[in-house]
């Protein structure tokens, strides 16, 4: 008998250890843990505070009906301040601390591209949706095996360029300089921008940068204005982009500026005011203003129920990145690991997120092409 139940309380333990030793970081019985590294103060902070409010307020209405497969979603959010030094070190802890399953809405091309290479890809740790069209981080995992664990969401910076050099050509517009600033961010439009008018026969008549982080423009202003530009492509987030416009006008140059989905249309109007008429801004995501689209419409209801509406790109960008999330979650299964939810995600080919589709593959990682063309209107709308 004694040794009956010896050998009992042994395959018990046993049969304890092996399944502690199964499960997965950041998945327990009843919780899912998912990590997030964007700025929350500094120059760019707007950016990620709305963010992290819209992902925040849908993990809770995903939590209020059971979570997912019966696991609820916790987020922990860590400020960044857009330094590529602190998302890295972010990353360590939201993966060796926090034991984050998953991550989801880095922002910036160097940040986000120095965190897969030396963090979260060796790591093995997927991370979902980023505000960068960054073609590092685009590549084929065949390329870079650290790829393998980032999933994009958005458009490229080079779909971006195109689609704007394709409407000032369109327009009869050939004199076209460029400013950038001087980071992962800026010269991946730059070189887009380039790319795009060189299909046309062109080249920039004048270019100009900003270092980031900062709004001394002068010498980019003396540079640009120097060859009287009819356009300017802006590859630039909104302080900088504010303080350029300024001074191009001051300088009595009044070209059409263009500038890129990561500036945000409405952070760029409450800092240009009535300078910011006029203004042309390439967006990769659907419209978030009215309801026509069907994910644009349950974003507007989300923030409805947390009595707010003040409707914004980075707003429907952070909801649109969270339901793929969820849903690759979702399909995953109960016998959730970070392998399978890499594998769902490879295979969610197509997925039509409401109106905007999303498509990955096993050697895929440019979720979407898709991009739209708008300008700031009288009273700072955003037009379409």
């Amino acid at each position: 008998m004694r040794f009956l139940r010896k050998a009992l309380l042994v395959g018990l333990l046993g049969t304890w250890l092996s399944a502690t030793g199964a499960a997965e970081v950041g998945v327990s019985d009843t919780n899912v843990t998912i990590g997030m590294s964007s700025p929350f103060s500094g120059p760019n902070g707007a950016y990620g505070q709305d963010m992290k409010e819209v992902i925040a307020a849908y993990f809770e209405q995903i939590n209020k009906v059971g979570g997912i497969n019966g696991r609820k979603l916790d987020l922990v959010a860590l400020d960044d301040g857009y330094e590529t030094e602190r998302t890295v070190a972010n990353s360590k802890k939201l993966i060796d601390e926090s034991k984050a399953f998953a991550l989801l809405q880095y922002y910036g091309s160097s940040p986000t591209t120095q965190a897969m290479n030396d963090v979260f890809g060796p790591a093995k740790v997927p991370l979902i949706g980023t505000i960068s069209g960054a073609g590092t981080i685009r590549q084929s995992p065949k390329d870079n095996p650290n790829n393998r664990y980032m999933f994009n969401i958005r458009a490229s910076y080079a779909d971006e360029t195109e689609a704007i050099v394709n409407q000032l050509v369109s327009l009869g517009l050939k004199n076209i300089a460029v400013f950038y600033q001087n980071d992962g961010f800026g010269l991946s439009g730059l070189e887009g921008a380039t790319s795009a008018l060189k299909k046309h026969s062109l080249t920039p008549s004048a270019v100009g940068t900003v270092e980031r982080n900062s709004l001394d423009v002068d010498a980019a202003v003396k540079a640009i204005a120097k060859a009287a530009p009819q356009a300017v492509i802006m590859v630039t987030l909104y302080k900088p982009t504010t303080a350029f416009v300024k001074a191009m006008r001051k300088a009595g140059q009044n070209p059409q500026f263009m500038t890129l989905s990561p500036v945000g249309a409405e952070q760029l109007v409450k800092e240009l005011g009535n300078d910011a008429r006029g203004v042309g801004i390439s967006q990769v995501m659907p419209y978030p203003f009215n309801d026509t689209t069907p994910v644009v419409r349950e974003y507007q209801r989300l923030l409805q129920g947390a009595k707010r509406t003040n409707y914004t790109y980075y707003g429907i960008e952070a909801y649109v990145t969270a339901k793929v999330l969820v849903e690759a979650i979702r399909r995953s299964g109960k016998d959730l690991t970070r392998e399978k939810l890499v594998q769902t995600l490879e295979g969610m080919s197509n997925f039509d997120v409401g109106g905007y589709r999303v498509n990955f593959g096993t050697n895929e990682r440019s979720g979407s092409k898709f991009v739209d063309l708008t300008v700031i209107g009288s009273g700072g709308r955003v037009l379409r």
